[in-house]
């Protein structure tokens, strides 16, 4: 327990009703000082499996993003050899707050485990998200991260993931608003669940993929070359990347000087990736394309299903809140040959990956 959880329930409570020993300070009673594991947080860090924070408030949260250890919690978190799962819940307002959700996010992409609050009635009297999850669900969230499926063992997965750039000059270049974070957590979940991922990404601000053979790229023909290099003998093929249409034609071996109103640009199309992976790839890979839409949605990505050759076909909105660019959360559909289509609420993008793999090995049987 922290010092301030101490002001909300005693730690006698705790160890009444648990039969267990709690701890809040760093030092237990009596140490025995020819003891090399006389501090809890080391001691602790040693034994643990898991490490489970719930619930975890915005200032737990906080003093873990930046490393803070001036309690015995913290301490811990610092010390880990295993993971970490946070069960964020606090009042709305702090839990919406720019401030916290960008911490959950940099927890993220360092592999903590964020299990999402759920929403109803709060201890303030409002309602929104920030109630601590049902004893149950929380539960089967730890099982699934100690005892996580390996159902694509011997499995080969090719991701894409990121933007790419098309040069102007030296210094400015073309590119989107995609930080390849959907991609990332899918090769995340690919890997988990023990695939053998190979992952081409465009420039991203994103941490590597223990385990996972990450080929960094920048423009879309590097792309394409990489993906030709690669895509034979995978059993799924996951292009997750926003490629750049057009690059430039004619590319400035110097810094364009503003010397003018007006900067004319001509453009050329570039290698339509999925489309060539959909005319080249082998029957038995499952070929998955993503549609960015934001307007007749589901008609132009059943038309890029079709015209892409593509197995499935995964969309999604940007104008949509909490969906598409630079978000932690996405929300999808997926399109399948017969037109089927299969939508999800808003989820973590970590989430939803083991949901696309779930839908693509119930394709596959």
């Amino acid at each position: 327990m922290t010092p301030t959880s101490t002001q909300f329930v005693t730690p006698l409570t705790f160890s009444t009703l648990s039969e267990n020993e709690v701890l809040v300070d760093f030092f237990p009673p009596n140490t025995n000082t020819n003891t090399n594991y006389s501090v809890n947080h080391i001691k602790l860090s040693l034994w643990a499996d898991l490490i489970l924070i719930a619930p975890a408030t915005a200032n737990t949260i906080a003093k873990i993003t930046y490393g803070f250890a001036d309690n015995l919690l913290t301490s811990l978190v610092l010390a880990k050899r295993c993971p970490v799962a946070l069960c964020p819940s606090m009042d709305v307002d702090m839990y919406e707050n720019p401030i916290t959700q960008k911490n959950l996010s940099l927890l993220r992409e360092r592999g903590f485990f964020i299990i999402e609050p759920e929403t109803g009635f709060l201890a303030s009297g409002l309602s929104g998200k920030g109630r601590l999850p049902e004893i149950s669900s929380i539960i089967q969230k730890i099982d699934n991260i100690l005892n996580p499926k390996k159902d694509l063992l011997g499995k080969k997965v090719l991701i894409t993931a990121g933007p790419t750039r098309e040069f102007i000059d030296p210094v400015r270049f073309i590119s989107n608003r995609s930080s390849g974070k959907m991609g990332y957590e899918l090769a995340k979940a690919t890997k988990e669940r023990g695939a053998e991922v190979t992952l081409i990404s465009g420039p991203v601000n994103l941490n590597p993929i223990p385990e996972v053979n990450i080929i960094n790229v920048i423009t879309a023909e590097q792309m394409f070359e990489e993906v030709k290099k690669h895509y034979s003998e995978k059993d799924i093929i996951i292009m997750s990347a926003a490629v750049s249409d057009y690059t430039i034609r004619n590319y400035s071996t110097h810094k364009l000087k503003k010397e003018a109103n007006e900067l004319n640009l001509t453009l050329n199309p570039t290698q339509d990736i999925l489309l060539w992976l959909g005319e080249n790839k082998n029957d038995k890979t499952i070929l998955i394309g993503f549609a960015l839409e934001t307007n007749n949605d589901i008609d132009n990505a059943i038309k890029k299903l079709e015209t892409k050759k593509a197995d499935i076909i995964i969309l999604n909105n940007p104008l949509i809140e909490g969906a598409g660019f630079e978000t932690d959360t996405n929300i999808i559909k997926i399109i399948d040959k017969n037109k089927n289509i299969t939508e999800f609420p808003k989820l973590t993008k970590y989430e939803l990956a083991h949901k696309i793999i779930d839908y693509i090995l119930n394709l596959k049987s």
